[in-house]
């Protein structure tokens, strides 16, 4: 085993009476990448902020190199060659690419900040993600979610990291970044660099990772080499019991001649380039699935259900009545009853810095107001339901929303919509970044609704979801549906076939 880089010796922290860690000890070693499993709300995130600088321990200690250390923030941890990507981007929207990869370091020249230098350096750097399409001087607002995580990571590496924490960093990116990201690891792997890898992909962990370490309510379970356990065995570890069945059963699927009229149709449906003519259908009690490749247009299509986009075309009847909502207040109108769960909860599904209260009660203030104000006594019922009916896990809804774990960071934007009771739900990848046992809470939810009568437009990336979860699935090519899958057609060579637009059978 090469030399331990961070070590750690029986660390704790708690917030507000809840155990984050408890008597943790762990160590990370130079030219390893080591996986961190756990489900949301495991320790995981506390156990890196207090390696990066951000939280200070309650009690034990950290060793760097073998020397005690204490961290005063993000900074000295940066200096100390200590650099951690969140699974929340650390990038200012406003700012542009380069002014964001050398925001803490910034080139100088006589005394002020040399720009041409500074794009200079994010070109080299953009280059090594091969990123060469990004403009170092595009504001990164402008850039899509996967191009954001790319100069995340291309900002990190201009860091010389000693240690590289890397938070659910490929949860955003197409496949190819994937492969980029996995290529940029064995090489920094092979300079030495420690690298802490937190993936929910139990196969992308698979593939990476020297060694393992699973995390559960906030202690350090086991840790072993790759390859030593099955993966029903690491996720019973993570969640502390058997593995259920990971799907909900599907009801029958009824004949053509018995099934209701949509509720949702969709007919050449318009939008740049982006949508180049979509048809699609969904009826009540039923989840359809939207499959292909990312960035074929699937994110487009919720983005235009929803009122978001400007300039579509098309035929759109909802519930019996023509017409594309104009905005999202229409969209989510007790006329019109959709709910979005957008792709990146973050920065569209969530306000961070409020308390969760409110964020559970933000798009149901009609619902719970009394002409201009607000049922107190309706809103804290509205609020305790969502916990309830979502299994929230939290301390007080007074607390900011940014306190809880991701999955339950996802569990209230999901109770948020469910608060207006809509009968057509769009998720946009709702799984992302969410640990096995909270996906099995979400898929068993989506099930419940359409049990319910509800329908749901689900886009996932994760091929296995969408033949485990979804009556049928559209699968989109260059913002085309290029085939629709019904039932036990829905097979993973199917969907990859299509998602290719290639013919098996025929090849």
């Amino acid at each position: 085993m090469c030399r331990a880089i961070v070590e750690y010796r029986c660390i704790s922290k708690h917030f507000a009476g809840i155990r984050a860690l408890e008597n943790v000890d762990f160590s990370c070693h130079a030219g390893s990448i080591h996986g961190i499993l756990g489900e949301n709300g495991a320790g995981k995130s506390t156990l890196i902020k207090i390696m990066a600088g951000v939280l200070q321990p309650d009690a034990g200690e950290m060793l760097l190199d073998g020397n005690p250390v204490v961290f005063s923030g993000p900074q000295a941890a940066s200096e100390a060659g200590i650099i951690c990507m969140f699974q929340e981007l650390s990038l200012v929207p406003d700012l542009s690419v380069a002014d964001n990869i050398s925001i803490t370091h910034p080139p100088r020249r006589f005394g002020f900040i040399d720009r041409r230098e500074q794009v200079r350096r994010a070109e080299a750097l953009l280059a090594r993600v091969r990123c060469e399409d990004v403009d170092p001087n595009a504001l990164v607002r402008e850039l899509s979610l996967s191009r954001r995580q790319m100069v995340e990571i291309a900002k990190a590496l201009g860091r010389d990291p000693k240690v590289l924490i890397l938070d659910e960093a490929t949860s955003a990116l197409t496949s190819h970044d994937v492969q980029t990201v996995y290529d940029l690891l064995a090489d920094l792997k092979a300079k030495d660099v420690s690298l802490l890898f937190i993936s929910h992909r139990m196969q992308e962990v698979e593939t990476l990772c020297d060694t393992l370490s699973v995390f559960r309510n906030g202690q350090h379970i086991e840790t072993f080499a790759k390859g030593e356990k099955t993966d029903r065995e690491i996720v019973r570890l993570m969640i502390g019991r058997d593995v259920e069945a990971q799907f909900p059963p599907k009801p029958p699927l009824r004949p053509a001649a018995e099934r209701d009229e949509p509720v949702l149709q969709v007919k050449g449906l318009k939008w740049e380039n982006r949508l180049n003519g979509i048809d699609i259908a969904v009826r009540r009690g039923e989840i359809v699935g939207l499959g292909g490749l990312d960035g074929q247009g699937q994110n487009e299509l919720l983005l235009a259900l929803f009122g978001v986009l400007r300039g579509v075309e098309g035929e759109v009847v909802i519930g019996g009545r023509k017409g594309i909502p104009a905005s999202p207040a229409a969209a989510k109108s007790a006329r019109t009853r959709l709910a979005l769960v957008p792709e990146d909860r973050k920065t569209q599904g969530l306000m961070l810095g409020m308390p969760i209260a409110d964020n559970l009660l933000a798009a149901s203030y009609g619902k719970i107001s009394r002409g201009p104000f607000i049922d107190l006594a309706l809103a804290g019922k509205t609020a305790s339901d969502g916990v309830e009916k979502l299994r929230i896990k939290l301390g007080s809804t007074a607390d900011p929303v940014m306190t809880l774990s991701g999955g339950n960071q996802q569990k209230v934007v999901i109770a948020k919509w469910l608060a207006i009771d809509p009968d057509i739900i769009l998720l946009n990848d709702p799984t992302r970044g969410i640990d096995v046992g909270t996906k099995q809470e979400i898929y068993r939810l989506m099930r419940e609704l359409a049990n319910a009568g509800k329908a749901i437009l689900f886009y996932s990336s994760d091929y296995a979801e969408l033949i485990g979860c979804c009556d049928r699935v559209s699968v989109f090519y260059g913002g085309r549906v290029v085939s629709e899958q019904v039932g036990e057609e829905i097979t993973e060579e199917s969907l990859v076939a299509a998602s290719l637009n290639v013919d098996v059978e025929a090849a």
